[in-house]
This record gives structure tokens, sequence and C-alpha cells, in this order.
């Protein structure tokens, strides 16, 4: 027989124990519930600000803005730089490689309220929705390559790349629109960025002057590079938040404001700069030249009012650029000056009293100095010194300078600026050579006087003709606009000058080197250079020249100085009065006309009378 009193108390006991068992167990979840709620009390409430900057760390992030770059203008405001803003778009490839959670869980809400759906998805309704979500990706990036015309399939190869890269620039300086074509197509792992893009207006036709500046917007070349600091300005930040994708979906706060850069106001004038421009282009091109420069100074204060180069480059078109092509021939390269320089020449004897304007000087053809002969192209005789010059005469002018000690004969063109730098304003301008003349011989006193064992560039030229133009006084030159020159200094007397001029005159007459240099209505002054090419050691080529012509006008008081020098020509004609005097004449007439210079030489026109019927 069963005790069933027995069974009871043995109940009893196992239930005293289960009893004690939840009781430890109660007062244990009690507990971590208690600790739970003081803990969430403790960060909500007392120590609130603790979740908030962590939040704020993941959530609130600090931007760059880019700064303003400053515009380049020529002398009357014209833009020839400006900033125009753009975007730039880049991709995390492991971001864009993974698959997006939030876009998963919006697809599959859209699934199941276009197939009516209450229940949770299956699992191959999840796959479907995988695949499908994978299919429009593929197809967003792949429209987003067209948009940008990539290679197909660029983007897509970075997603099966094992480098794990983080940033990737797809695209620069696109324009907006079409950066908010590719904003439509949502994709993760794709970034925007504000920039600014250089475009400059006038293309080839200032390009070897204003320079460019690469894709982070810092100046390369030209006057870009050179004023980098003044134009680039300071970039500012901002406080933005973004949300778990790195996205930016509010700005919050502006840091730091950015600073634009200044403008710089050139000297140049964009009309002059455009007509001196074609007609170099047309001078080289006709001629058949390897390279031209051409610069125009205004003679009363040294402003540089064009420079100009052939070849060129279109700054605008990147992809075009070629290194070879960015050179400022004008600035940076030299070449002796050949005949050019004898008017200094010729203005250093007459201020030193050693000659006068009616001594005579007989050449007869040929002029032996040791073992060397100093010839001219004819047998030009007897010659006063305007004749020398207008002859071009280089016994004439080695005659001359043989009665100057080498000191002062140097000290003079030291004066005008040969071997040292014009210092116009821009990087890498050449100095030149002009050797010390307590290593002149008796035939180089000879060549220098016509221009060979010197070198120049093309702006020192033109400044050193400052020197006959304004009265004796050589001005500084310079790029950036500017009142008036505070450099001047004396070279020669304004007597000496002007009787150069007067000279000089003649060298643009009928029987002179460079009647194709005449300027219609105006008194012309200037003087050619045809300069065999030097080639080494060998000496010098026999068929390779430079070309040039330097002058100014209106002769009586000049305003502007204009030098040509053509590289190579090889159509046939090779002389300075034949190759350069030409683009002179145009330039010049042009020029002086843009700047309302009235003309100083009254030409007779003829009076037709007509009969009344």
């Amino acid at each position: 027989m069963l005790d069933f009193r027995g069974n009871s108390n043995e109940t009893k006991k196992l239930t005293s124990d289960f009893s004690g068992r939840r009781k430890v167990l109660v007062i244990f979840m009690m507990s971590c519930m208690a600790v739970l709620v003081c803990r969430a009390i403790d960060l909500q409430v007392l120590n609130k600000k603790f979740l908030k900057d962590q939040g704020d760390m993941r959530l609130v992030d600090d931007e760059a803005v880019s700064a303003y770059r400053g515009m380049i203008t020529d002398r009357s405001g014209a833009p020839l730089a400006i900033s125009t803003p753009v975007e730039s778009i880049s991709v995390n490839p492991r971001e864009l490689k993974m698959d997006d959670k939030n876009q998963l869980k919006q697809l599959e809400k859209e699934f199941k309220a276009s197939h009516q759906l209450s229940v949770p998805l299956t699992d191959e309704q999840k796959a479907a929705v995988l695949a499908e979500y994978k299919k429009q990706k593929v197809l967003k990036i792949a429209q987003m390559e067209k948009l940008l015309d990539l290679p197909k399939g660029k983007v897509l190869d970075m997603l099966s790349d094992d480098s794990h890269k983080q940033f990737a620039y797809i695209a620069r300086q696109i324009s907006p629109d079409l950066s908010e074509q590719v904003k439509a197509l949502k994709l993760v792992g794709v970034y925007f960025d504000r920039e600014f893009k250089r475009f400059y207006p006038t293309g080839g036709v200032a390009a070897h002057l204003i320079g460019f500046t690469d894709l982070d917007d810092v100046g390369q070349e030209g006057m870009e590079a050179g004023y980098e600091k003044v134009l680039k300005g300071t970039a500012g930040s901002k406080r933005v938040i973004r949300d778990g994708l790195r996205r930016i979906i509010d700005d919050v706060e502006n840091i730091k404001e950015p600073v634009s850069g200044k403008n710089i106001e050139l000297s140049i004038d964009q009309r002059i700069q455009y007509l001196a421009y074609r007609e170099l282009q047309l001078a080289v091109n006709e001629n058949r030249a390897k390279s031209g420069s051409l610069v125009v100074l205004d003679a009363k204060n040294g402003e540089i009012l064009a420079a100009v180069n052939q070849p060129t480059f279109n700054p605008n078109v990147r992809k075009s650029l070629q290194e070879n092509l960015y050179r400022n021939r004008a600035l940076t390269d030299i070449f002796e000056p050949g005949s050019t320089v004898k008017p200094f020449v010729a203005a250093a004897a007459l201020e030193g009293g050693y000659v006068t304007p009616n001594t005579v000087f007989n050449t007869n053809g040929s002029f032996p100095i040791g073992s060397n002969v100093v010839k001219d192209v004819h047998n030009y005789g007897s010659l006063d010194l305007m004749h020398v010059l207008k002859k071009s005469s280089n016994i004439g002018v080695t005659m001359m300078a043989l009665k100057m000690p080498p000191k002062y004969f140097w000290g003079v063109y030291k004066k005008l600026g040969f071997g040292s730098s014009a210092e116009a304003g821009f990087e890498g301008e050449a100095n030149g050579r002009l050797l010390d003349y307590k290593k002149w011989h008796d035939f180089d006193r000879a060549t220098m006087s016509f221009g060979y064992g010197l070198s120049v560039s093309a702006v020192q030229l033109a400044r050193a003709y400052t020197a006959l133009a304004d009265d004796g006084i050589l001005h500084s030159v310079s790029l950036l606009k500017r009142d008036e020159d505070d450099k001047p200094q004396r070279v020669f007397s304004a007597k000496t000058a002007k009787t150069i001029r007067s000279m000089l005159e003649n060298v643009i007459m009928k029987d002179g080197t460079a009647y194709e240099a005449r300027v219609d209505g105006y008194t012309v002054a200037g003087k050619t250079g045809t300069v065999k090419k030097a080639s080494g050691a060998n000496g010098y080529t026999s068929g390779s020249y430079f070309a040039v012509f330097a002058g100014m006008a209106p002769a009586r008081n000049p305003r502007l100085i204009i030098v040509v020098m053509i590289d190579e020509p090889s159509a046939g004609q090779y002389y300075g009065g034949l190759v350069s005097a030409p683009v002179f004449s145009k330039v010049m007439t042009g020029a002086l006309r843009l700047l309302n210079v009235a003309p100083d030489q009254v030409e007779t026109m003829p009076i037709l009378l007509t009969q009344k019927p």
C-alpha cells in the first residue's frame, strides 16, 4: 500500500526547493533591470552630454570649403582668367561594393506593397529582392560611366579589385548640371565635392603670359604660378551632418569663412594683345618660321601692353597641353639682337663725344681687325653717322666702337639692361648675356657693336629702346598696371636721344632697310636686324636667321615701342626689313588707333573738284 502521506511530504519539499530558486532568479533579474534603469537614467538624464558627444562624433564632421581664386584681368578689367564653380566626383570602392542594407529594407517594403503582402518575405523572395538590387546597382553604375564619359566597366573594375581602395576620383571639374544627374542615381559610396575650375576667355591669345592651373587649382605656368600666393586665397571650413553612409545631409554651421584670392590687374591691353597675336601668327605661318615673339611697350612708363608668341596653346583644353609650348619666349628666350643695337652704339659715341653727327666713316666694304675682317653687304664708301644707321653698316659702327674705351662702351650696354633680367614680374625671365669688358679684344668690341656676342630677350630689347623713345630715360618694365615708372634711369641726354630718333626715321625711308615698317599718318623710327643663328662650336649657320625689327611711333614723341622677332623664316625672305617690319607696321597702325594717338604726319591729299552741270 502506498503511503499517500509520505508522498505529500516529498512533494512539499520539492516545491519548497523550486520556490527558493525562483526567488533567487527573480531577485537577480530585478537587480539587473535596476542596474540598467539606473544606467539609463545616468546616461540620459544625469550625464546625457556623453551620449550627445558620442553621437555627434559619428554624425557631425568638418568639411573644407574651397576659396574662390582671384581673377586675372587686363588693364580695363576684361577677364583673362576666371574661376567658375564645378564639382568633382569620387568613389569609395569598398562602400560601393557592399550591399546597402537600408536600401534593401526599402526595396522589401516596396516589394510587399506592390504584391499586397502583409506577411514577412520568404527567403526566396528576399533573395529575389537582393538580386534585383544588385542588378539595378550595376545598371546605375553603367549609367554613371556613360554620363561621365568614362571607359565602359572602369568603376566595376574597381569593385573587383582586391586592393581595398577607399578613395578614387572618377571625374574632376564637371558642370553642376551633370553632377546633379549623377546624384539622382543615389549610388552608395559616390561622393561630390565642390571645386572651382579655371577658365581662360582669350584661349591661346594670352596663354604664354597667363599660364594655367592644374586640377587642384594651383598655378603651374605664367602669372598663375608667379602670383600663386596672391591668387589662391584661403580655404574655409564648415560643420556638417552626415548619415551612416557618410553623405552630407545638412549644414550645421560655418566654422571659418573662405577668403577669396585677390584679383590681379595686368598692364596688358586685351585689344592690342589680340591684334599682335593675329599678325604674328599670320607672319609665322606665311614665312614658315619655327617660332616668333612680339612685345608692345608703353614708351612713357614701361608697361607691357602686349606680349605674344607663336606657336601657342589653348589652356582650356588640357588634353592638348604640350610642355614644349608653355614657354613664354618673349621673356624667357634669348637671341643675338644683330643690327638692332647699332642705334645704342651711335648714341653712346655721341654722348661720350667720340663722334659727331657729321663724322665721316670710310667704310670701303671691308675692315680688317687683326686676323679677322668686318664686312658690309655692299661697299658704301664714305658715310656720316645718319647714313651708317640708314645703311646698317657694320664697318661704320665698328669704327665707332673702337673709338670708345671698352669700360665706357660696356657701361652703356649695362645701363641699358643687357646682361640682367628686365624684372617684368614673370617667373623664369632671361638675364641675357653680356661678356665682361675685361675679357674683350678688339674684335669682341666690333662684334658687340653690330649685335653679335651678346644676347637679349625681346622684352629686354624693347626696354632698351625706351632710352631712345623717352628722351634718354630708360624705364623699368611691368606686367602689372601702373600709372608711372618709379625706377626711371637716365642713360642718354635728351639731345642725344632726339638726334638718334631723327636719324632712325631715315631707316624707314624708301632707300632705307625698313620701308615696310612705315605707318600711314605717323612718323616711325626703328632699326632692322638680320642675325645668323649660332650653331655651338661650329660658329654660325649659313641658312638659319633671326629676323628682327625694333621701332617706335610717333617718332617725334613716341607712345609705343614694338619689337618683333621671327625665328628661322624659311619661305624665301629672311631679312628683318622684309619679314618682321611688316608685322610691326600692322600692329603699330592698329595699336595707335586703338589708343587714339593723334597722327603727327599730315599727308597731302588730292582735292577733287566737281563741276556743276
